[in-house]
């Protein structure tokens, strides 16, 4: 039976990934087999996990997916000795309405699996006021249990005496306390952490967090802490139909958000996946009936891809008697142009009227319910999507018809429909799971 645990924190950029890492690979390295799942839709941390532990990592997330579906994912850890969901934000935070079974926040899998929390406290420029922030988010939900608090950042001994006399004081367990070190820090982009296939140093890196935090946290403490448990997954898994039979997946660092579970769910369900480099100059596996390009950093490529006429031609010859279907930055690579941020337009594959730019960047963040006007790839009209948004263009022109009605997580309708021409769609936001 496997131990599990949830890192979280008051905020986001406090340390949780870090912290994360470092338990993982400190464990493995004394012998631990050691399972990694990321609460909510975030896909760049699962990769980080998998470096860390060796084993894969997949999301989560109480929004967007049933309790049957998150006790399908997790059970994978049933054979760990130690089971670590690393949260996203702050322990509480979510959307204002409650999706499938919760608002997305890390708090909802901490209480439905009954995994203790290991809070992640910053106090930098305060004192014994972090006390007061641990034993409030301690407090908030009685069906969250706290575990205690690893201290992140600390300033000197005497600022460490402060935090953890208070702490002690809330009846609150410190596991260590870190000194600011800068070697640990994981680079950052703007849609979040530079991924892990991007850093050749990655394991070195984790190295010396695990390393550092085995230095300053009492690792034993911690893994008592954890809660045993034994899941009873469903039978039936995830509601994720694959998009076809044989997918050819663009895959490389312009096209590389894709969630770990959906690839799992369309190979469990027979299907077969051959990867092409965009980038590379390559095209379709010719054999494929359907071709998927993820989202990732196009925006940071923009120049290749658009000098890429093997691939513009190959993708535009595959969607002329198949389907292809982009996920944001793949659908703005399947649209006419793409305008980078220092104002240089480039000409994109053209199956879609799409025009998108990055010069006048703004935030488009939150969970996506789509009711599909069309068919696309894998999913019939009528069915009810889940997914979430996240980028910085803004749309030019969107000319052909639209693929969904889409509304975000209160309900409010969303201008940005997706979009369908032929054999070609497209959306911005990125599928997690279908309603069932």
């Amino acid at each position: 039976m496997a131990a599990g645990l949830v890192i979280s924190a008051p905020a986001s950029g406090v340390g949780k990934t870090t912290l994360t890492l470092a338990l993982a690979r400190a464990w493995r390295n004394r012998g631990l087999n050691v399972q990694c799942f990321k609460s909510g839709p975030d896909y760049i941390d699962p990769a980080f996990h998998a470096a860390a532990t060796g084993r894969a990592s997949v999301n989560v997330d109480s929004w967007a997916m049933d309790r049957a579906g998150i006790e399908h994912l997790v059970s994978r850890g049933t054979d760990a000795d130690i089971v670590l969901a690393e949260g996203s934000m702050g322990l509480f935070d979510g959307v204002a309405a409650r999706g499938v079974c919760g608002t997305g926040a890390t708090a909802d899998i901490a209480e439905m699996l009954g995994w203790p929390v290991v809070l992640v406290i910053d106090p930098s420029g305060q004192a014994q006021t972090a006390a007061a922030i641990a034993a409030g988010l301690r407090d908030y939900r009685p069906g969250v249990r706290l575990a205690g608090v690893v201290l992140n950042r600390v300033a000197s001994p005497r600022h460490e005496d402060l935090v953890r006399r208070a702490l002690n004081e809330a009846g609150i367990a410190v596991f260590g306390a870190l000194p600011r070190h800068a070697e640990i820090s994981l680079p950052k982009r703007h849609l979040g952490l530079v991924q892990a296939e991007e850093r050749a140093e990655i394991g070195q890196l984790i190295d010396e967090a695990a390393r550092f935090v085995a230095e300053h946290v009492d690792l034993d403490a911690v893994l008592r802490s954890a809660a045993r448990w034994s899941p009873q997954p469903d039978a039936n898994g995830l509601n994720v139909a694959p998009p076809g039979q044989r997918i050819a997946l663009a895959r490389d660092a312009a096209f590389s958000f894709v969630y770990p579970h959906m690839l799992e769910a369309w190979r469990a369900a027979g299907a077969e996946i051959s990867t092409f480099s965009p980038l590379a100059d390559e095209v379709p596996d010719a054999s494929a009936d359907v071709c998927w390009l993820p989202g990732g950093y196009p925006e940071l490529h923009a120049g290749k891809l658009a000098a890429n006429a093997r691939f513009r031609s190959g993708l535009r010859a595959f969607a002329e008697t198949r389907p292809v279907h982009g996920e944001c930055g793949g659908y703005m690579v399947m649209g006419t142009s793409l305008t980078d941020a220092e104002g240089l337009r480039h000409e994109m594959t053209g199956l879609l009227g799409l025009e998108t730019s990055f010069a006048k960047r703004r935030m488009h963040l939150g969970y996506r319910l789509a009711e599909l006007a069309a068919p696309m790839p894998g999913h019939q009209p009528g069915a009810r999507l889940r997914g979430h948004e996240f980028h910085y263009s803004t749309i030019v022109a969107q000319p052909d018809a639209p693929l969904a009605v889409v509304h975000d997580a209160t309900g409010a309708a969303m201008a940005e429909t997706g979009s369908r021409r032929g054999h070609a769609t497209g959306t911005f936001f990125h599928l997690i799971a279908e309603d069932r």
